[in-house]
């Protein structure tokens, strides 16, 4: 189909370029915003003005030249990742000027992008920057990991680490609403601590800072646990594996604890028990399950439809702010989804 363009793109974006590989913990003097230009859409291609893009954990590790599910970004080129925003020219059958979509080509304010790779969504719906958290990779990877991963059945005890996070938050949640018995989260502070307990109807949650994750955890589920969801290894899985009951599920989805960490771990010293009680231990990729998508989008819109299913945003405004973003990200300062807003 011929190209339909709503108004004239410019000539250049701007984008943001990883210029250094961190060691350790990343500063914001590896990166640069710089000027790209922009080409009209070729065959099958939609441009796009990003509206909201996405700062997330797994970026952290891509900015290491190592082998891995996805490739490193590459020093001195545009960075990428999840974003949304409107279509403003398209030589795509089935994607017009002025649909809104979801895809990976974000760390920019406008962006080319190959159709197949784009979702379209619905700002009717909900809020365009769901469709990057509670909508998007964020909540499918919770119900991802409880649903196909860990088979959590009614009844059972479930313990989520990083639980104020934008995963963590979401995954104790669906495991209310999917049966589970009891839910336990550990969060890097008082206020996040209050979230789950008081909004996110967790039964009981700790601030890891405050004493030893093994301690905690034993006053927390004094009958054990027989999922856990992992976001941050380290002590927390360590206590996870000792206070599991047999037979129980791990679902690995992330260890933030280890992404800026330049020595070895000193934790989990337990692996042993993974025999002793028959443990199941999972990691999951959110991009192995496309098909999991639409079953996951019509089960979470019809409880955010309904008020069972809540998430929290921490919005920081303007692309030139999205490094900023990235590093409070992984610090922990975020409540939820940390989302960066543009500004046009």
């Amino acid at each position: 189909m011929p190209t339909t363009t709503s108004s004239a793109l410019p000539a250049n974006a701007r984008a943001w370029h990883l210029t250094a590989r961190p060691e350790g913990w990343p500063s914001p003097d590896g990166f640069a915003l710089r000027e790209v230009p922009i080409a009209p859409p070729g065959p099958g291609q939609i441009a796009v003005r990003n509206l909201s893009i996405s700062v997330d954990p797994y970026m952290r590790g891509r900015m290491n030249d190592v082998p891995s599910y996805l490739p490193p970004f590459r020093l001195d080129e545009p960075m990428d990742g999840g974003a949304v925003g409107v279509v403003v020219a398209s030589a795509a059958d089935d994607i017009a000027v002025g649909d809104h979509v979801e895809h990976p080509i974000g760390w920019r304010d406008y962006a080319v992008v190959d159709a197949q790779v784009a979702n379209r969504v619905d700002p009717a719906v909900a809020p365009l920057s769901a469709y990057l958290g509670v909508l998007g990779m964020t909540g499918l990877t919770a119900y991802l990991g409880l649903t196909r991963i860990a088979g959590l059945r009614a009844g059972e005890t479930v313990f989520v680490s990083g639980a104020a996070g934008a995963v963590g938050s979401q995954v104790g949640q669906i495991a209310r609403l999917r049966g589970a018995s009891r839910v336990i989260g550990s969060a890097g502070s008082a206020e996040k601590v209050r979230l789950l307990t008081e909004e996110y109807g967790f039964d009981a949650a700790f601030n890891y800072k405050d004493g030893p994750v093994i301690e905690q955890l034993r006053q927390a589920a004094p009958d054990g646990i027989d999922v856990y969801f992992d976001n941050v290894g380290g002590d927390h899985l360590e206590a996870a594996i000792e206070r599991i009951n047999t037979h129980g599920r791990i679902a690995v989805c992330g260890m933030i604890g280890r992404y800026n960490a330049t020595e070895a771990p000193a934790a989990p010293r337990n692996l042993h028990q993974i025999i002793l009680k028959r443990l199941r231990v999972e990691g999951l990729l959110v991009r192995d399950h496309p098909d999991l998508r639409n079953q996951f989008i019509a089960e979470a819109t019809g409880w955010l439809r309904d008020g069972s299913l809540r998430y929290h945003e921490t919005v920081v405004h303007g692309l030139e702010n999205a490094v900023d973003a990235f590093l409070g990200m992984l610090r922990g300062d975020n409540i939820g989804k940390m989302v960066v807003k543009l500004e046009h």
